[in-house]
């Protein structure tokens, strides 16, 4: 698959609303205190609560630093604070405001809020929230999406089913799962998912997300469109070559569990199925060097070198240091150390006594003082795009 963009999945689909009383339904609690003559305090939070409810979550950021400025202890401001770095993913920033903020709580009445049924209540009707399910849920999401940057695809997923099992119904999560299980190659549970995101209709507009702009725009309109990229993309695709991206990705995501049994399966499978890919064609010469046969593994890697699709950049790999790298660079490295290592065990052999016994290819194995140590270079997949 020549020209993918590296991490192109991530960019363009995932997201996580911000805490809500029921994660995806309900806004969250951004307040200022209601009184007749406003502080400066309390005109910059109602200035930054104006710019959220416009989407203007930069500006809205800056205003409520400029109240915490003016006055560091109060409630208002840091709750506010908080829920500013929520949307930005800050989870331990988050917490860490939201944690002042219910110590600093105060009995006045919320002013404005993008939440309407809080206006008139005490502040406390806000913070309660902090704790509930909804929070933890979105919690769950947004560490979910990091993990996701990380190329982590199977640990966000496992996340993610952790999250839905708490609110089936969420659209967000739903969502959220199909880019995971899109970026594990795993495309029917991945169309399953965002056609049940977009089942829901949910009018929730997507609020945190890497792309900004699904900013405001409907969380179900936006998976219903990434079911429709995923299904033309699927339909262009070879079915050989899509199971391959599949098997390469598990194989990936099984070394790095230290499961080589499953791992070598899983390449030698995603080999048989698209042998002309580089993807492909590096990871059975990664297999030939961690059997030992440094002969075949060094084949593989020149053909992987010279493949059409070698310029295509690196997504989840066995070391993070080849991840982004093009896979031409990744198998000219892995065969220039094969090259080395034969080298080097040809020196030894030559100044070894004896019967001349030749390097070993496929079959029989010299014995484990004699073996050439494997280099183990990184297995890679191609990175799924969006």
């Amino acid at each position: 698959m020549p020209g993918m963009p590296i991490k192109s999945f991530l960019i363009m689909v995932f997201v996580a609303l911000s805490l809500q009383s029921s994660w995806g339904r309900d806004p969250v609690k951004i307040t200022i205190p209601r009184r007749t003559q406003l502080t400066p305090v309390q005109r910059l939070n109602r200035e930054g609560v104006d710019a959220v409810r416009k989407h203007e979550y930069d500006k809205a950021g800056a205003l409520f630093y400029k109240a915490y400025l003016y006055d560091p202890t109060d409630p208002f401001t840091l709750n506010n604070l908080g829920y500013v770095s929520e949307l930005q993913g800050q989870l331990e920033r988050a917490r860490a405001f939201y944690d002042l903020a219910s110590k600093q709580s105060s009995t006045a009445n919320i002013d404005r809020s993008n939440a309407k049924e809080l206006e008139g209540k005490p502040m406390r009707a806000a913070l309660d929230d902090l704790q509930d399910l909804p929070m933890q849920v979105n919690r769950m999401n947004m560490n979910a999406m990091q993990l996701l940057s990380e190329n982590r695809g199977f640990e966000a997923t496992a996340m993610l089913s952790k999250a839905l099992a708490t609110d089936p119904q969420n659209p967000f999560t739903l969502n959220n799962l199909g880019v995971a299980h899109e970026a594990i190659g795993d495309f029917d549970n991945a169309l399953k998912y965002y056609g049940q995101a977009a089942a829901e209709n949910s009018p929730e507009p997507v609020v945190v997300t890497m792309n900004e702009s699904w900013r405001g725009r409907p969380v179900s309109k936006m998976a219903a469109e990434s079911a429709k990229r995923l299904e033309k993309r699927l339909h262009d695709m070879d079915p050989a070559e899509a199971k391959s991206v599949k098997f390469t990705m598990q194989g990936v995501s099984a070394a790095n569990q230290n499961d080589w049994t499953q791992a070598r399966q899983d390449f030698l499978e995603a080999y048989s199925l698209n042998p002309q890919s580089a993807f492909s064609l590096n990871n059975r010469g990664y297999v030939a060097e961690r059997d030992g046969d440094l002969e075949t593994a060094q084949f593989f890697y020149e053909k992987a070198r010279k493949a059409d699709d070698s310029g295509a950049r690196v997504g989840l790999a066995t070391q993070h240091f080849a991840e982004g790298r093009n896979l031409v660079t990744i198998a000219t490295d892995s065969n220039e150390k094969v090259d080395s290592a034969l080298e080097e065990y040809s020196r030894q052999r030559r100044r070894e006594t004896g019967p001349i016994e030749l390097t070993p290819r496929g079959g029989t194995e010299p014995s484990p003082e004699k073996q050439p140590t494997p280099n183990n270079p990184p297995a890679v997949s191609p990175p799924v795009p969006q």
